[in-house]
């Protein structure tokens, strides 16, 4: 009886919406995030800050995630808080909406041309926080958003989603395509990572049995 009502139970949790609702509310920020991991790539951004909106875009574009975010921070003091936590938040929602871990890849990477430029990214959903970015990008801000803080946003995301986050951006001459192609190849790695595999139904992706 237990085999079996195991069995049965674990179609129903794999076909669940993979989606999530999170608002983090600090003396600094204000943020609310919805995903659906399963989505199409829709995205209603609003940060106050707007390179900042559009690389999120990009992020729900090419992760394929329907996405929003509404965020209000102390810009007036820096964007620092701002981009962190809304990394945080976002890092709260996929942990939250990729749920039990059985049946996904756990783990993606992804190298991400954009003219001139080349990234790459890997995230592995192990449970275990750890970011590593390596970006030497000459411009100091884009747009209007602080190039400082890409590694900001990582870190907070890593944190939250208890994911390991390797970001490289290994050659560019345009400050601006280093940062989008750094974003694209990030979103790209954790579309595989978060991705179902039919043939692992059910199953948590480690030999620990703990994620």
């Amino acid at each position: 009886m237990e085999a079996g009502g195991a069995s049965a139970a674990a179609p129903n949790e794999l076909n669940m919406a993979r989606t999530a609702t999170i608002h983090r509310k600090t003396n600094e920020t204000d943020v609310r995030l919805k995903i659906n991991l399963d989505g199409r790539g829709k995205a209603c951004i609003a940060t106050g800050i707007r390179f900042f909106d559009h690389m999120l875009d990009l992020v729900a574009r090419h992760g394929a995630f329907d996405m929003e975010v509404n965020a209000r921070g102390d810009l007036d003091v820096d964007q620092h808080h701002t981009v962190e936590d809304v990394g945080i938040t976002f890092g709260e929602a996929v942990l939250k909406a990729v749920g039990s871990k059985r049946g996904i890849l756990r783990a993606g990477y992804f190298l991400m041309p954009m003219d001139e430029t080349l990234a790459a990214a890997a995230v592995d959903l192990s449970g275990r926080p750890c970011c590593v970015v390596k970006a030497k990008i000459a411009a100091l801000r884009v747009g209007d958003f602080q190039v400082e803080l890409i590694e900001d946003f990582f870190q907070g995301f890593a944190q939250a989603a208890k994911a390991n986050v390797h970001l490289s951006v290994l050659y560019g001459r345009s400050s601006h395509h280093q940062v989008e192609a750094g974003f694209k190849a990030f979103a790209r790695a954790l579309r595989f990572a978060v991705a179902k595999d039919k043939r692992l139904r059910n199953v948590l992706p480690s030999t620990k049995g703990l994620l």
